[in-house]
């Protein structure tokens, strides 16, 4: 069984973070010893039995620092059970269809033996940082699409894989 779990993302305006946030309470629920941290504060993945990385999607990119994360740790990822998800679609999309994975995060699946990845809605709201991000916001197409039931169900079935090993 595994015992202590490291749930880190790359987030810019809070919207992963709090996602992340939900998938670590499931997995403590399930009696799992977990820490949510932000992939910039992760000094080392050697203490953690399992890994779950999550980054928003930006332009068809998951957040810096998520990507500099897996590249940093890919080696002791490698060795352990890995999940990864992504948050980002500013519609409904994520919860009507499984949305692939975006290049960039399908090669670091490869590399270092992901389990499994998905795609949650995303979140961008009045006085997210960036210029792209005001720009989305002025044109009507921001707005609040995650799906914390659908984030929950996910977060449960990654319990049940830790649980069971």
């Amino acid at each position: 069984m595994t015992d202590t779990v490291l749930v880190t993302y790359g987030s810019t305006n809070g919207s992963t973070a709090q996602i992340a946030e939900a998938v670590a309470g499931v997995l403590r629920k399930e009696g799992l010893t977990v820490d949510a941290l932000p992939a910039g504060a992760v000094p080392s993945v050697a203490s953690y039995d399992a890994v779950v990385v999550g980054g928003g999607l930006y332009a068809g990119r998951w957040q810096k620092d998520a990507r500099r994360f897996v590249r940093r740790h890919r080696r002791l990822l490698a060795e352990r059970p890995v999940w990864f998800f992504s948050s980002g679609p500013l519609d409904a999309s994520a919860s009507e269809r499984d949305i692939p994975p975006v290049r960039g995060v399908r090669r670091a699946m490869t590399r270092v033996s992901v389990r499994e990845h998905v795609t949650f809605g995303g979140c961008l709201e009045e006085g997210a940082k960036g210029r792209v991000a005001g720009m989305i916001l002025r044109s009507g197409k921001g707005g609040d699409f995650r799906n914390f039931d659908a984030i929950e169900t996910w977060a449960a079935g990654v319990a049940r894989e830790l649980t069971r090993e």
